[in-house]
């Protein structure tokens, strides 16, 4: 089942919030791609932030577990989300 950009959008933006308030882990993001914390000020409303943010937390079974029960959703949904903003397609090399 394919998800909506607009509720991919607001599945980023609850990441953003999520990931925002764990303080242990917000350096390790903000580390491995180059943002900063102004980023989650003022790049908002960016699917494309948003869709790294996503990107982020299913790198990691425990994050998405974490994330998910935070938010009540099913394990496959940021994946889901994560692929229906701009630049989450799945790419293929045949």
């Amino acid at each position: 089942m394919s998800m909506s950009q607009a509720r991919a959008e607001v599945i980023g933006l609850k990441a953003l919030s999520w990931l925002a308030g764990h303080h242990d882990l917000l350096p390790v993001f903000l580390g491995s791609t180059g943002a900063a914390e102004e980023d989650f000020r003022e790049r908002i409303e960016d699917v494309e932030f948003l869709g790294s943010i996503l990107e982020f937390i299913v790198m990691d079974d425990a994050w998405i577990a974490e994330f998910c029960a935070a938010e009540n959703l099913a394990m496959d949904v940021p994946y889901q989300a994560r692929m229906a903003l701009p630049g989450g397609a799945s790419v293929h090399w045949t």
